[in-house]
């Protein structure tokens, strides 16, 4: 296969997609997750892809069949108070990806982050790596790190999401920056140079201000959505992954989406 036809596993004809990230095992306690096979069988339907850690991707195989399946090969955890922060230490390789299956793989890249310079010099090994392998890369790229939303500015966004291209990165996986218009998100979408998904971050526990910031983010350009704890951490997961659904793929109103909801 081609990394055209790996991209195809998880972008759909209308050039958009909507992934699951379930790779939060590594990075936060995941006890409000139901049993991943589970959860990926309740709310496949509505989703084209999922990110996962090399563990689930051999544990859900059989129920990830048929989906684009992306590798995480970093660990990302948070630093617990009072200890230095060592930033995203990738452990997974594009061998380990191709054995497992995965149509892609994701690293997390902090940029300003104090060792900037060595996880740029992951992602840019791994990109070398996957380039033997025709396996498309996925690069996360934030401002020094996750749930920073006072760091997610319309310029820190920008120059993360073009960094991440430049590395030369498939995709890039970013925030929707903290107080943007859809103007705003658009000039950044035109000028990475490669499809841009947006992620969830932490569980909003608002439906509408969910529903906003992807309408938000696909009206500003974005090639799609990748997220995670606002749909498992969702009382009913698939009535909100077929919300979000819609919109990217339907481009619903929020309206209409919200009344999917009940």
């Amino acid at each position: 296969m081609t990394k055209t036809d790996y991209l195809n596993s998880f972008f759909q004809e209308d050039g958009r997609t909507v992934i699951l990230p379930l790779d939060h095992g590594t990075a936060i306690p995941v006890s409000d997750m139901a049993p991943p096979g589970e959860l990926i069988e309740s709310v496949r339907d509505w989703v084209d892809g999922f990110v996962v850690n090399l563990g689930l991707a051999r544990h859900c195989r059989e129920q990830l069949s048929g989906k684009g399946v992306c590798l995480r090969t970093d660990v990302y955890k948070p630093a617990l108070p009072g200890n230095p922060d060592p930033g995203p230490a990738r452990i997974f390789t594009a061998e380990d990806a191709a054995s497992a299956g995965a149509q892609a793989v994701m690293n997390m890249f902090y940029l300003h982050h104090p060792e900037e310079a060595a996880n740029a010099r992951e992602c840019t090994a791994l990109i070398s790596e996957c380039e033997e392998f025709g396996l498309p890369v996925i690069i996360e790229s934030l401002p020094i790190g996750i749930g920073r939303p006072d760091d997610y500015t319309i310029e820190n966004v920008a120059y993360a999401a073009r960094f991440a291209a430049e590395l030369g990165a498939d995709v890039v996986k970013t925030v929707f920056p903290t107080g943007a218009t859809v103007d705003d998100f658009k000039k950044i979408v035109d000028a990475t140079m490669v499809p841009v998904v947006v992620l969830g971050g932490a569980a909003m526990g608002d439906d509408e201000a969910l529903l906003t910031m992807v309408k938000n983010a696909i009206d500003g350009g974005a090639s799609g959505i990748a997220v995670g704890r606002n749909v498992w951490q969702h009382p009913h997961p698939p009535t909100v992954a077929a919300a979000l659904r819609e919109i990217v793929h339907e481009n619903a109103s929020v309206d209409s989406a919200l009344k999917l909801m009940g």
